[in-house]
């Protein structure tokens, strides 16, 4: 994992370093894997706080943190806001097709359940 160089840059796994089982954990959740599919609707970086999630601000960060921290995500300050984009490339090139089939299975899902 990369680390830290300063408190407003946070760490990443290298593209090596992400693993497929944590990046399935990370999917595992319906919180996260809301927040993965906002990200991937939005098309860009967005901020924590445009994700609306029915938990606490600390639950919600944790969520973020186990995104980031798995690979899924890459978080980067710009002024105040923590931006928050998917690590497409990555994940395509390590795990072809895994990110697209998630999303639409995901998307069925919500659909035939009503929900976000």
């Amino acid at each position: 994992m990369t680390t830290a160089i300063s408190p407003r840059e946070l760490a990443h796994p290298a593209r090596d370093e992400i693993r497929l089982e944590g990046v399935l954990h990370a999917l595992s959740d319906p919180m996260r894997l809301r927040v993965v599919r906002e990200l991937a609707a939005a098309g860009a970086e967005v901020s924590c706080s445009s994700i609306e999630l029915p938990v606490t601000k600390s639950t919600t960060t944790h969520h973020f943190r186990v995104l980031r921290e798995s690979g899924v995500i890459r978080q980067t300050y710009r002024g105040t806001a923590k931006l928050n984009g998917i690590r497409r490339a990555d994940l395509d090139a390590l795990f072809p097709g895994l990110l697209d089939t998630v999303l639409s299975a995901a998307g069925r899902q919500a659909a035939r359940l009503g929900t976000p």
